[in-house]
């Protein structure tokens, strides 16, 4: 069983950077592919980010070279750096994890994915 618990969301301008942390309670957290999706409203929650076991990362398009996905799991914690934000970043975003083994694309499905937090609000707007 694993807990998440998201922090760092906030109100930020257009151009602008913040750090989304996900600190997960629960044993083996080294073995759980880790990943962040967010939901805008009246939209449909989409995939973000994921980083595997072994440190392997994948991205949406729509973040692809704006924001890292990174791991620390001395401190059993998944981060999510986000720059040059854009309005249409706003979002609630959520962290999951699941212990099924995943490669590239297929750790984007969110039916992949046992445990979620419960979610940080991001606002990016001027």
């Amino acid at each position: 069983q694993v807990q998440l618990v998201e922090s760092g969301g906030g109100l930020v301008q257009p151009g602008g950077s913040l750090r989304l942390s996900c600190a997960a309670s629960g044993r083996s957290f080294a073995f759980y592919n880790m990943a962040w999706f967010r939901q805008a409203p009246g939209k449909e929650r989409e995939f973000v980010s994921a980083i595997s076991r072994s440190l392997g990362s994948i991205y949406a398009d729509s973040v692809k070279g704006r924001f890292t996905i990174s791991r620390d799991s001395d401190k059993n914690t998944v981060y999510l750096q986000m720059s040059s934000l854009k309005p249409e970043d706003t979002a609630v975003y959520y962290c999951a994890a699941t212990i099924r083994y995943c490669v590239g694309a297929v750790c984007s499905a969110q039916n992949l994915y046992d445990y979620w937090g419960q979610g940080t609000q991001v606002t990016v707007s001027s």
